[in-house]
């Protein structure tokens, strides 16, 4: 059996449509940051599987590096936020911390 580039696509299509389901019930703010991530590596997985098969050469690979570097920044930022919700809530649910547009 040949893995070719039709099979990155499936996960790739797999892990992007568990990260929207994450993002979308936004019940816990945790859940949401790793909803994030798996889009991230969904198209993580998409840059290197077009750079393979695709003729995209080194840009591929320069395009995931740079969205790693993406995901760490917004991983810090975000945790840091949610330090501060917590802090502040004592709770991290998404659809009960609206005070803090005040």
């Amino acid at each position: 059996m040949h893995i070719g580039l039709v099979h990155y696509l499936v996960v790739s299509a797999l892990l992007f449509s568990m990260g929207l389901f994450a993002i979308i019930s936004r019940k816990h703010a945790i859940l949401v940051l790793m909803g994030i991530e798996l889009v991230l590596n969904a198209a993580n997985i998409n840059f290197i599987a077009f750079a393979k098969y695709g003729g995209m050469n080194i840009e591929g690979h320069v395009a995931a590096i740079f969205v790693i570097i993406l995901a760490a920044t917004e991983a810090a930022i975000a945790l840091a936020i949610i330090l501060n919700i917590y802090q502040h809530f004592r709770h991290v649910n998404v659809d009960e911390v609206d005070d803090l547009k005040e």
